[in-house]
C-alpha cells in the first residue's frame, strides 16, 4: 500500500508543472527530474505519537509524484538517511551516546557536513577509511558497510527497493578502499528514490519512525529558518536556492537539501497559516539543473499555491 493516495488532479497539476518548466528554457528538463508531493489534511507533527505504525501510516493523505520511484544520486540528501539509521542503532544499543556523537549529528544536517558525515556513517558501519585492504580484509569491510542497507530492507517499505546508502559525501572524492567501494564506473553510488525520502521524513515529522523522542531529536535539526537576516549571514543556509526560497515568510519549513556539480534536491515538510501542511521531495539532475537556483523555489511557489480540487 502507497503511503499516499495518488490524486488525479494533483497529478495532472505536475504534468502541466514540470512541461511549462521544460518549455520555460530548460530542455530536457522531464527526463531530470523527480518529484512527490503530498498534501494533508492537518498537521503531522507528532501526528503519529499516538497511534501504532500501521494506523498511521493507513491515513489517507492525497499525493502525486513525476517520477518519484526513479533511483537517483542524492547528494547530500542521503545524511538523513543516516540521522535516522543512527537514532534506530540508539535505540537498539548497536551505538552509544555520546555528546561527539551528537555534535556530528547536528553538523551533518544543520551544516550539511561531510565530515561529520563520515564520523557518522562510520559509527553506524564499525568501518573507517585508509588505505586499500587485502580481499579479505575488504569483504569484511565492505559487509560492515551494508549495515544501513540492511536496515532499511528491514522496512519492507516499497518506497525504498533498489536502494543504496552506503558511501560517505566528499568535497572532492573517496580514496583509498572508500574508492574501491565505490566500484567501476563508480557503480556502487548512493542512489535513492524521491518516494523513499518522502516517506522518511514524513515519519521524522509526525514521529511515525524509530520512536516518538527520537523524532523529537531529529526535528530541530531539520528545521529552517526563513528570517532573510538568518539567512544573509549563512551562505550555506539550505534555503536560498532550494525550496524554501519560494515559501512565504511565515510558513515553517523541515528539510535537507543536495547539491553538488550534477545535482540540485531537497525534502522539504511545510506548513504555514494559509497553506495546506505539504511534504514536496524534488530531485533534479545535471550540470544545468545544479546551476539553476530558481528551479526549485519555483517549483514550490506553484505546488503550494496549486489549487488541485478535481
Amino acid at each position: 500500500m502507497a503511503f499516499y493516495s495518488p490524486d488525479p488532479a494533483m497529478g495532472q497539476c505536475l504534468v502541466d508543472l514540470v512541461r511549462a518548466l521544460e518549455q520555460d528554457g530548460r530542455p530536457g528538463l522531464s527526463d531530470q527530474l523527480s518529484i512527490t508531493w503530498v498534501r494533508f489534511p492537518q498537521s503531522q507533527l507528532d501526528r503519529a505519537a499516538q497511534l501504532a505504525p500501521e494506523a498511521y501510516w493507513s491515513l489517507p493523505c492525497p499525493g502525486a509524484t513525476w517520477r518519484g520511484d526513479q533511483l537517483r544520486y542524492p547528494a547530500s540528501v542521503v545524511k538523513l538517511v543516516y540521522l535516522i539509521a543512527a537514532e534506530a542503532w540508539l535505540q537498539q544499543d548497536l551505538l552509544q551516546d555520546a555528546p561527539e556523537l551528537r555534535r556530528a549529528l547536528a553538523a551533518m544536517i544543520q551544516d550539511s557536513s561531510n565530515n561529520a558525515t563520515a564520523y557518522v556513517v562510520d559509527r553506524l558501519s564499525g568501518t573507517t577509511g585508509g588505505p586499500e585492504l587485502a580481499p579479505a580484509a575488504m569483504e569484511t569491510w565492505t559487509q560492515q558497510r551494508q549495515l544501513v542497507n540492511q536496515w532499511l530492507a528491514g522496512l519492507a517499505w516499497p518506497e525504498l527497493d533498489g536502494w543504496n546508502a552506503c558511501q560517505k559525501t566528499w568535497d572532492d572524492g573517496p580514496y583509498g578502499r572508500e574508492r574501491v567501494f565505490y566500484g567501476a564506473d563508480n557503480g556502487n553510488r548512493n542512489r535513492l528514490s524521491a518516494n523513499g525520502v518522502a516517506r522518511l521524513l514524513q515519519g521524522v515529522i509526525a514521529s511515525a519512525l524509530v520512536s516518538p523522542p527520537a523524532c523529537a531529536r531529529m526535528r530541530p535539526l531539520l528545521y529552517r529558518s526563513l528570517d532573510l537576516q538568518q539567512r544573509a549571514a549563512d551562505p550555506e543556509n539550505q534555503v536560498d536556492g532550494f525550496l524554501g526560497a519560494g515559501l512565504p515568510a511565515d510558513a515553517q519549513c523541515w528539510s535537507k537539501a543536495g547539491w553538488m556539480s550534477q545535482a540540485r534536491h531537497d525534502a522539504a515538510y511545510i506548513e504555514g497559516e494559509d497553506l495546506p501542511p505539504t511534504l514536496l521531495v524534488v530531485f533534479a539532475e545535471g550540470a544545468a539543473c545544479a546551476r539553476d537556483g530558481e528551479l526549485l523555489p519555483e517549483i514550490a511557489r506553484h505546488l503550494l499555491a496549486a489549487r488541485c480540487d478535481g
